[in-house]
């Protein structure tokens, strides 16, 4: 590239740096091509395998267990028990709260104690203030 005679020597080195940074990057561009080139050809791949399994997807498996490992509810119980059965869950068995001592090294425990139970048991209470009266009926002392 050719600069007119007048052009001042600060512009003429600063337009040879940026043509040299230029065409370096051009260089790299060049270089890494194949590369992305490459990368969108198994992107591409991918999605059609991804979109083919979408609008066509295998029948999910069948799983019929073994007459032994399902034991069969016994007629002779009422509706009303084996509704419940049906409904009930596996839960742990929570423990009553302690009283609390009114002392403050331990208000801390008995808090922790009642939020615990409070989350873990929030079928229990209708409304907050059935979560106070339940929490106030463990302050006895004094």
């Amino acid at each position: 590239m050719s600069l007119p005679a007048n052009t001042p020597p600060a512009i003429a080195d600063a337009l040879g740096y940026l043509q040299y940074h230029l065409q370096e990057l051009t260089k790299r561009q060049n270089a890494s091509e194949p590369t992305i080139n490459a990368t969108l050809v198994g992107l591409t791949v991918q999605l059609q395998q991804l979109t083919q399994l979408m609008t066509s997807p295998a029948p999910a498996p069948t799983i019929t267990p073994s007459p032994a490992s399902v034991p069969p509810l016994p007629v002779s119980l009422p509706p009303l028990v084996l509704a419940a059965l049906s409904k009930q869950r596996a839960r742990p068995k929570l423990p009553s709260l302690p009283d609390f001592s009114s002392e403050q090294s331990s208000s801390q425990a008995f808090f922790n104690s009642c939020m615990l139970y409070l989350c873990l048991a929030p079928e229990q209470f209708s409304c907050d203030e059935e979560k106070i009266f339940w929490t106030l009926a463990f302050f006895k002392d004094r």
